[in-house]
């Protein structure tokens, strides 16, 4: 298994809500379920909002790939 032990705080958030994200667009897709709207409701603020972060957490992991990919600080753990 390999570790990457040069990601930073911000990065591990992004990537988990890049995760989540996809999760959510994996149910769209799938089942035309919308968890976000479900947990959340009808509040167009608050679920921009959270759109809004996903995107830009995205953003964010995209541009922290090779980062992340090459960086020499990856570890191989037992």
């Amino acid at each position: 298994m390999l570790i990457n032990t040069s990601c930073n705080s911000l990065t591990t958030i992004a990537s988990t809500i890049v995760s989540i994200g996809a999760i959510n667009w994996g149910l769209v897709g799938i089942f035309n379920f919308n968890i976000i709207e479900y947990l959340l409701g009808d509040y167009a603020i608050v679920t921009k909002t959270i759109y809004a972060l996903v995107g830009f957490s995205g953003i964010w992991t995209l541009c922290n790939l090779n980062k992340v990919l090459c960086s020499p600080g990856i570890t191989k753990v037992k």
